[in-house]
């Protein structure tokens, strides 16, 4: 087995939050864009335009949590687990999807 220095520990997991970040950033500003379109009570496109703007700080909003948890962990399992229930609520609002 492979011992990690404290240094090279900390590298790691710094890395593991910018990922956690950029990609679990956009895959939860995208979900939580796709509900926020669906359930706005505007006209569609406004609706989706209204949706994409708020994204921008959603997607800030979610750096900025990343790297304020305690630990790596925390930030991905808070990326994921809110992605997971926005991804689920738009597939079932969906015209089509589970409703």
């Amino acid at each position: 087995m492979i011992a990690f220095s404290d240094a090279a520990r900390y590298r790691w997991a710094v890395f593991s939050r910018v990922i956690a970040a950029a990609v679990g950033g956009y895959a939860l500003t995208s979900a939580a864009i796709v509900l926020l379109a669906l359930i706005w009570p505007l006209p569609r496109a406004q609706a989706v335009g209204v949706a994409t703007l708020l994204g921008f700080a959603i997607y800030a909003i979610a750096v900025i949590w990343v790297f304020s948890t305690r630990s790596a962990w925390r930030a991905w399992i808070g990326m994921v687990a809110p992605t997971a229930v926005f991804a689920l609520a738009a597939w079932w609002l969906l015209p089509g999807g589970g409703a």
